[in-house]
């Protein structure tokens, strides 16, 4: 089990593949993403690597934490978290993780913020229908019900869907899939949408549930010593193609030949029931045909009447 990093929201774009079919993500940014300390379970009973992402003024922090961050030589940190990670994938203080940590088609899983609502009625945080519109219900269309019973227990049990604080709540969001990662920038595109606000913080795991790609690297994707990243000269990439190791859940559209096959198949269909309403016709006449002799035979008899 290997560490995480902390990522920024930054919004959310779609890249496009060959074929123009595009991919809706949501970007995430690695903002100078260190570790500032390390939990071994001698000292502390437990293995875990904490690290630090952004930048904060040493004036709003308070004496312990500027202490903290100059005993690890980093600069300090706007956001810091603890990842439990194995001991064979300890990370040395001050090293710095980049997004090349993720590989495309790996899935992740996001924890963060969701975004405040307020306070909001039942119909809006918990999916009530309300009450009817007409016949008798008046100013209280939007009401929440009965929330209690009689006299015994005569008390609403906890946990009871009613209205109150609607979002802001710590949510985790499994198996997303990594479409595509610029190390050069620390952008991770991430199919789909995540918890939080643009500018939130998020934690951003390997999946529990799905295993981790062979291609990813272990112990962390680290920045090589001596590389700076602001003197990197920044390519422009192309409008947003999807990497091809990236899988998608949307089918393939159809070839031409394909679409040309289907084509000729519809219109022999088509064709078809003209065949079968001329052959029926045919077999339509036969009972016509053999209406002769029916008549004769019937004919027949009357005379053998007439005879007798």
């Amino acid at each position: 089990m290997r560490t995480g990093v902390i990522a920024k929201k930054m919004g959310m774009t779609r890249l496009f593949q060959e074929d123009g079919r595009h991919v809706p993500v949501t970007v995430l940014a690695l903002e100078n993403v260190q570790v500032v300390a390390r939990r071994t379970s001698d000292s502390d009973g437990y293995v875990a690597v904490q690290l630090g992402a952004g930048t904060a003024k040493a004036k709003n922090l308070s004496k312990p934490q500027r202490g903290h961050f100059g005993k690890a030589e980093v600069e300090p940190k706007a956001r810091v978290a603890e990842f439990v990670v194995a001991e064979d994938a300890l990370l040395d203080v001050g090293a710095e993780l980049t997004a090349d940590h993720y590989v495309a088609g790996q899935m992740v899983d996001i924890q963060g913020v969701t975004q405040g609502k307020g306070f909001a009625g039942g119909m809006k945080r918990w999916g009530f229908g309300g009450m009817r519109a007409t016949h008798g219900v008046s100013v209280s269309h939007r009401a929440l019900g009965s929330t209690g019973q009689r006299q015994d227990p005569g008390r609403v049990f906890k946990n009871k869907k009613m209205a109150g604080h609607m979002g802001a709540k710590n949510r985790t969001q499994q198996n997303l899939e990594v479409v595509r990662t610029d190390a050069t920038r620390g952008l991770i595109f991430v199919k789909g949408s995540v918890p939080g606000h643009k500018g939130g913080w998020l934690l951003v795991k390997d999946s529990v549930k799905v295993p981790r790609p062979e291609g990813a690297p272990y112990p962390a994707g680290i920045r090589a010593q001596g590389q700076d990243n602001e003197n990197e000269t920044i390519e422009e990439a192309p409008a947003g193609m999807v990497e091809a190791a990236a899988t998608h859940e949307i089918a393939p559209l159809p070839g031409d030949d394909e679409v040309a096959a289907a084509v000729a198949e519809s219109d022999a269909q088509a064709d078809a029931p003209e065949a079968d309403a001329g052959q029926g016709d045919g077999a339509a006449d036969a009972p016509g045909a053999d209406a002769g002799p029916s008549d004769g035979a019937a004919d027949a008899a009357a005379d053998d009447g007439k005879e007798g």
